[in-house]
C-alpha cells in the first residue's frame, strides 16, 4: 500500500538530483529549511495520505455526493480526510505563514501534492481550491479583504470556489449574463446563474468563498466589461465572524462519470434580491485577474493526469507482480511448466514501460515546471528569472493539455493490465479513469489550450521564447552526447528536435496567413507533438543524471533504480518518439479536410 501513491524513491531523485532542490535552501527566502526537514515534511505527508487519504478513494466513489432539500451532502469518509489535512497544515504549504502557509518552496510543494492531492483528487478541491480564491485576493484585494478572508482560505477553515460558467456561456466567458448593481455603501447586488462550480457547496466549511465573475451594469459587451466580485455563502462581518446567508442557493449538482465525491454544483446568485460582492481589483479586468488562478488551476489539472496516471501505474504494477496466469514462452509446450506471474508475459512488460515511460515523464515535467516558480524568485540573474517566466508561460498549455490526456491514457492502459478485473468496480483502476477523464475537459478544454498554445504561446517575443525552449532542450542534448552510453539517444531526440523547429515555424506562419483556420484545425496534434518531444527531454535528462551517478559510484545500491531509469528513457526514445515524426509530418502537411468537410456529410 506505502507505494501506491507515488514511488518516494522517484520522488527524491527529481527532487534532489535532477532539479537540485537543495540549492533553494540556501536562499533567504527559505531561511531554515534543510534537507532533513523537507524529507520528514514529506514522509509525514506520505503516512497521513497512505492512512487518511487513499482509503476514501473507493469509499467516497461508492457514497458520492447527495443534494436534498436544497442541501450538498458530501460523503462521511471525507469529513475526516479534510481535517486531518487540516491539522497537518498541509493546504497552503508555499503561501506566507503570516496568512497560514508554511512558506516552502513551490517545488516541495508539489512533491507534497503528490500524496495530499493524488490520493483522492476529489478531496483537493474541498482542501486546496480555496488557496487559488486567496491567491487572487492576496494579489489584488484590499487590506481589508486580505485581513477578512487570507487566513481562513488558506487553512481551508474556510472553502474557496472559481464561478466562471454558465449554461450559454461555457468556454465563451464573454457572453456571461450574471450582473452586477452598484450599491451605496460600495458593495455589489450579484443576480445570475452559474453551473459546473466544483465545491459549489458541500458541508464541510463553515463558509465557502465565491469569485464570480459578472458585468457591471453599463459595462462593455464581451469579455472587456467583465468585473470579478467576492461573494461569501455567508457575510463576513468586519469582526471575521459569519453573518446572514447571502442569497446564494446550490439548485441542483450534477451526475458525473466520475469524481462522484465532488460536489460539481449549479449556483443560484441573487435570485430573491439579497446577494452582496466586493469589487476585487478595478472595473472590468475580471478576466485578467481570474486568470492568476486559472492558469494555478490548469497545472493543477495537468498535476491531476499525471498523478492518477502514478497511482493507476503503481495499482498495475502490484497486480502483474501477484496475478499468476499463463506459462513462460520457453516452456509454453511443457504441459509440466508452472503457470509465472503476467509481469513476466513480454507484452504485460511492455504496457508496463510504456506506463512507467510516460508517469515519469510526466511528473518530471510538472516539477520542472514548479521548479522554475522558484527560480523566477531566487535566481540570482535576471535573465534565468526571465526564462524561468517564459518557461512557465509557455508549458502551462502543454501541462494541462498533454497530461490530462496521457495520465488517461495510462489508466486505460491499466485496466488493460488487470484484463476484464480491470473493468469491474472490484479494482481500483476503472475509477481511476472515470476520475482522470474530466482532466481533459475543464480549466480550459484541451482543444482551448492548444489554440492558446499557437495563438499565444508560439509567437510570445516574436517566436524567441519557444526557441529558448528549444535551446533548453539542446543543452542537455549537447551533454548527453558527451557520455557514450546516451550519444545514440541524444542524437535521436536532436533529430526530433529540428522537426519540432520546423513544425512550428510551418504552423505559426500559416496561422497568421490566409491558411489560420486550417493551422487551428491542426493546434491540437502540434501541442500534442509538443508534449512528445518534451517528455523525451525530460528522459533525456533523467538518464544524463543517473549516468553521472553511476559513473560516480557503479556499485552503489541504488544501481538497478539508476539503470531503470536509463532504461526507461531508452523505451521512450526508441519506441514513443519515432512516432511522433509521423504525427509531425501530419501537422506540417496542413491538412484541410475537417474544415472542407460538409456538415451534413458527417451524417
Amino acid at each position: 500500500m506505502a507505494q501506491l501513491i507515488a514511488d518516494r524513491k522517484e520522488i527524491d531523485f527529481i527532487l534532489y538530483e535532477l532539479l537540485d532542490a537543495a540549492q533553494l535552501f540556501k536562499h533567504e527566502k527559505f531561511k531554515g529549511l534543510s534537507k532533513k526537514m523537507v524529507d520528514m515534511i514529506i514522509s509525514e505527508a506520505r503516512k497521513l495520505s497512505i492512512k487518511e487519504i487513499l482509503p476514501t478513494l473507493a469509499q467516497s466513489d461508492k457514497d458520492g455526493v447527495r443534494f436534498e432539500k436544497g442541501q450538498v451532502t458530501v460523503p462521511q469518509s471525507l469529513h475526516r480526510a479534510r481535517k486531518a489535512v487540516r491539522d497537518a497544515e498541509l493546504t497552503s504549504t508555499m503561501e506566507d505563514p503570516e496568512w497560514g502557509g508554511q512558506g516552502l518552496p513551490h517545488l516541495v510543494s508539489v512533491a507534497l501534492g503528490e500524496y495530499v492531492v493524488g490520493a483522492n483528487y476529489s478531496l483537493s478541491g474541498y482542501t486546496h481550491m480555496g488557496h487559488g480564491t486567496g491567491k487572487m485576493i492576496e494579489l489584488f484585494g484590499t487590506d481589508l479583504l486580505k485581513e477578512l478572508f487570507l487566513e481562513n482560505l488558506y487553512t481551508a477553515k474556510w472553502s474557496g470556489t472559481m464561478v466562471l460558467t454558465e449554461p450559454e456561456a461555457g468556454s465563451d466567458v464573454g457572453a456571461l449574463t450574471t450582473t452586477a448593481k452598484k450599491n451605496a455603501d460600495g458593495t455589489y447586488n450579484i443576480t445570475g446563474n452559474k453551473i459546473f462550480i466544483t465545491a459549489g457547496d458541500h458541508d464541510l466549511a463553515e463558509n465557502i468563498i465565491h469569485p464570480v465573475l459578472a458585468r457591471i451594469e453599463g459595462a462593455p459587451e464581451g469579455s472587456a466589461g467583465i468585473s470579478i466580485f467576492i461573494v461569501p455563502k455567508f457575510r463576513v462581518n468586519k469582526d471575521k465572524t459569519i453573518g446572514e446567508l447571502n442569497d446564494v442557493q446550490c439548485v441542483g449538482i450534477e451526475k458525473k462519470m466520475g469524481m462522484h465525491g465532488s460536489a460539481t454544483c449549479s449556483l443560484s446568485f441573487g435570485a430573491n434580491g439579497k446577494c452582496k460582492g466586493v469589487l476585487l481589483g478595478r472595473e472590468n479586468k475580471g478576466l485578467q485577474i481570474m486568470f492568476h488562478m486559472m492558469n494555478e488551476a490548469r497545472l493543477s489539472v495537468g498535476f491531476q493526469g499525471s498523478s492518477a496516471a502514478s497511482l493507476a501505474y503503481l495499482y498495475a504494477l502490484d497486480y502483474a507482480r501477484q496475478r499468476i496466469q499463463g506459462k513462460d514462452l520457453a516452456g509454453f509446450k511443457d504441459p509440466n511448466a508452472k503457470s509465472i506471474p503476467i509481469i513476466k508475459h513480454p507484452d504485460v512488460r511492455r504496457m508496463l514501460t510504456w506506463m512507467k515511460a510516460h508517469v515519469d515523464g510526466m511528473r518530471s515535467l510538472v516539477f520542472y515546471v514548479s521548479a522554475c516558480f522558484d527560480r523566477k524568485k531566487t535566481s540570482t540573474t535576471k535573465a534565468d528569472r526571465k526564462l524561468a517566466g517564459d518557461m512557465i508561460d509557455l508549458l502551462t498549455p502543454v501541462v494541462k493539455a498533454y497530461c490530462s490526456e496521457k495520465g488517461f491514457d495510462v489508466c486505460v492502459e491499466a485496466i488493460q493490465v488487470y484484463g476484464g478485473y480491470g473493468f469491474t468496480s472490484e479494482f481500483p483502476v476503472e475509477q481511476l479513469a472515470r476520475d482522470v477523464k474530466i482532466a481533459s475537459i475543464y480549466e480550459g478544454t484541451n482543444g482551448i489550450q492548444a489554440m492558446d498554445f499557437l495563438g499565444r504561446k508560439l509567437g510570445m517575443e516574436k517566436g524567441a521564447v519557444f526557441m529558448n525552449f528549444l535551446n533548453e532542450i539542446n543543452k542537455v542534448i549537447a551533454a548527453a552526447k558527451e557520455k557514450e552510453s546516451l550519444a545514440l539517444l541524444a542524437h535521436a531526440l536532436s533529430k526530433q528536435v529540428e522537426s519540432l523547429g520546423a513544425t512550428a515555424m510551418i504552423i505559426g506562419q500559416a496561422a497568421m496567413s490566409e491558411k489560420y483556420a486550417t493551422a487551428f484545425a491542426n493546434a491540437h496534434p502540434f501541442l500534442d507533438v509538443t508534449g512528445d518531444v518534451t517528455i523525451g527531454w525530460m528522459h533525456l535528462w533523467r538518464a544524463l543524471t543517473a549516468t553521472t551517478a553511476l559513473e560516480k559510484n557503479p556499485k552503489q545500491k541504488d544501481r538497478i533504480f539508476y539503470e531503470g531509469i536509463i532504461t526507461t528513457a531508452r523505451f521512450y526514445i526508441e519506441t514513443v518518439l519515432p512516432v511522433t515524426f509521423g504525427k509531425m509530418k501530419a501537422v506540417q502537411g496542413l491538412c484541410d479536410a475537417a474544415l472542407i468537410m460538409e456538415d451534413q456529410a458527417f451524417g
